[in-house]
C-alpha cells in the first residue's frame, strides 16, 4: 500500500502538465496548487522507504515485489523513461502491475515459492485488456466530441493509437490471457476449463461497455453499478467453486492425447 502510494504520488506530480488537458484530472491538487518538487520527492522517498522496509521484514520474495513495484512506477511515470507516453507499451507497463500485487499476495500466503507463469501472464495480460479498453473508450469519446487535440495533449501516446488499433489489441489481450488460463488451468486443474466459455463472455462483455459513451470503463471505480457486470462475476464464482471442488473426470479427457475412433 506503501508502495502504490508512492507511485500515486509522482504519477500525480509529473503528469500536472498533461492532466490540465483532462475534463476530471484538471481538477488535480498538483494542478490547483503550485506544489514544491522537494515537499513531493521527500514524501515519495519516504512512502518507498516504508514499504521496501516492511517488505524486507516480510521476506525475500517479498521485498523483491516490493522493489519490481517501485521500478515500475519509475519506469511508468519519470522522464525520459516515462513509458505512459509509448503506444502499446503504455498499457504494458502498467498492467505489470497485476502481477506484481499478485506475487505479493501470493509471498503472504507462500514466500517460499513463485506463482506459477502461466498464472502470472493470464493476470498480466487481462490487466492488458483493461488498460487498452479503458483507452479505447477515452479515445471514442473525445474523437466523437471532436477533441482529439486534447486527448493527444493529455497523453501522447494517443499520437500513435487509432480506433481500430486500440479495438484489435483488446482483443489481442483478452484471447492471449485466455490462452495462458487454459495452460494454467490443464496443469494444475482441469475441471477449471468450464470458467473458460464465462471468461470469454467477461472479456466480450467489458469491452462492448468500453464502447458506449460515458463508459465506466474509463471511471474503474464506477464499475460496481453496473449490474450485468456485478452478476457475470458473481456466476463466475460459483463456477469456479464448483470447479474448485467437484471433480470432473470427463472433463480429464480434454488432456489426454486420443483420437476420435470412427466407428
Amino acid at each position: 500500500m506503501s508502495i502504490a502510494s508512492a507511485n500515486y504520488a509522482i504519477n500525480e506530480w509529473l503528469d500536472r502538465n498533461f492532466d490540465k488537458f483532462h475534463p476530471d484530472k484538471s481538477w488535480r491538487t498538483a494542478i490547483q496548487f503550485n506544489l514544491d518538487p522537494r515537499v513531493v520527492w521527500l514524501m515519495w522517498g519516504g512512502l518507498v522507504f516504508i514499504g521496501l522496509g516492511a517488505a524486507w521484514l516480510a521476506g525475500k520474495v517479498m521485498f523483491i515485489a516490493g522493489s519490481l513495484f517501485v521500478l515500475q512506477g519509475i519506469f511508468y511515470n519519470v522522464p525520459p523513461l516515462r513509458s505512459k507516453d509509448r503506444a502499446y507499451l503504455d498499457v504494458v507497463s502498467e498492467s505489470i502491475n497485476n502481477p506484481i500485487r499478485l506475487t505479493i499476495g501470493w509471498a503472504m500466503i507462500d514466500p517460499t515459492t513463485l506463482p506459477p507463469a502461466s498464472i502470472i501472464l493470464a493476470y498480466w495480460l487481462g490487466g492488458a485488456f483493461l488498460m487498452a479498453a479503458k483507452r479505447l473508450s477515452e479515445y471514442r469519446e473525445t474523437n466523437a466530441a471532436g477533441q482529439r487535440e486534447e486527448l493527444e495533449k493529455y497523453r501522447k501516446s494517443f499520437l500513435h493509437y487509432s480506433e481500430l488499433s486500440l479495438l484489435i489489441s483488446c482483443v489481442a489481450y483478452a484471447m492471449m490471457s485466455n490462452f495462458f488460463m487454459a495452460v494454467f488451468f490443464i496443469k494444475y486443474r482441469v475441471e477449471f476449463i468450464i470458467l473458460l466459455p464465462m471468461t470469454t463472455y467477461l472479456f466480450c462483455y467489458y469491452l462492448a461497455i468500453s464502447m458506449k459513451p460515458g463508459s465506466v470503463a474509463q471511471k474503474p471505480e464506477n464499475l460496481l453499478h453496473e449490474r450485468n457486470l456485478i452478476v457475470t462475476m458473481s456466476a463466475l464464482f460459483v463456477l469456479f467453486l464448483l470447479a474448485l471442488f467437484i471433480d470432473m473426470p470427463f472433463i480429464e479427457t480434454l488432456a489426454v492425447q486420443k483420437y476420435i475412433v470412427l466407428p
